[in-house]
């Protein structure tokens, strides 16, 4: 894809993100439409995946170490291919495969399942060793929250990946500086993160625009040419990016939006698509 059809693909996942916690009355929109864009490059761009046959075992994996923002992944997979978009609008209804946390067993396209902050990096790694055991040319992908990196987990992971050297593992955090309960500063800062990761043997790249589509290729890009060790990119992205009423809150990082808030957020992405 070209520049301005992953930015049209990025602005479509964006809209699911809507529907989908819309339609449940719950869900986590704010880090959802935060990495949008990089799950845009990575499914559409970068990753070598074929929702025709999910199960290849030397296609690449991508753990969602932050699993609270399955609506972003299950968006990206449908408008891969790997279920219809329709079905987005049963997220978290009791009787759908489209549950509040990514399920491995009943959603196509799912490499791990996660939710519990920190052991999805986790399993990334083993993923990673394990295609080095097996002599296996796939790359792992991981994307963390901000806020996961204060899970102490995440850098026993990080401490075993930088040992074994693992160049087939890429670690991205979505650097939006807001968790749960406000800014990283006002909980537990995890910063300097790029220092932490480099004194786990990583490489490290920092994405000050981490919502544009162009610096995310090229990070993805330069740490896949990187040979001595796993890279951790950081994307400095924006909670909520796309919505206006949704940026950089984070009271919208586990909310549902009302039928008039639902109504704006839509008008706003179908005005942004139109425009690209």
């Amino acid at each position: 894809m070209n520049t301005n059809e992953l930015k049209k693909t990025a602005n479509s996942i964006r809209k699911s993100i809507i529907e989908e916690v819309y339609n449940a009355k719950s869900g986590h929109p704010g880090g959802s439409l935060s990495a949008a864009d990089l799950m845009t490059v990575l499914y559409f761009d970068k990753m070598n995946v074929n929702p025709e046959n999910p199960d290849d075992p030397d296609r690449d994996r991508f753990v969602l170490s932050k699993g609270h923002a399955a609506p972003v992944l299950y968006a990206t997979l449908a408008e891969k291919g790997y279920f219809p978009k329709e079905d987005l609008v049963t997220l978290r209804k009791p009787d759908s495969y489209l549950q509040g946390h990514p399920d491995m067993k009943h959603t196509p396209g799912v490499d791990m399942s996660t939710g519990s902050l920190g052991q999805g990096v986790s399993a990334a790694v083993g993923m990673a060793l394990a295609g080095k055991i097996d002599d296996k040319d796939y790359h792992v992908y991981t994307l963390l929250g901000d806020g996961e990196t204060e899970e102490g987990q995440v850098w026993e992971a990080a401490m075993l990946a930088g040992n074994h050297k693992l160049d087939n593992l890429t670690l991205i955090v979505d650097n939006n500086n807001l968790q749960i309960d406000g800014t990283l500063d006002e909980v537990n800062s995890p910063n300097p993160l790029d220092k932490k990761f480099e004194a786990f043997n990583f490489n490290v790249i920092v994405v000050d625009e981490g919502n544009d589509v162009e610096a995310i290729s090229k990070a993805l890009d330069d740490a896949l040419a990187y040979k001595e060790g796993p890279t951790a990119i950081i994307l400095k992205t924006t909670k909520g990016k796309g919505v206006s009423f949704m940026e950089d809150d984070a009271g919208w990082h586990g909310k549902a939006p009302n039928e008039e808030q639902y109504k704006i957020a839509m008008a706003e992405l179908e005005e942004e698509g139109e425009a690209l």
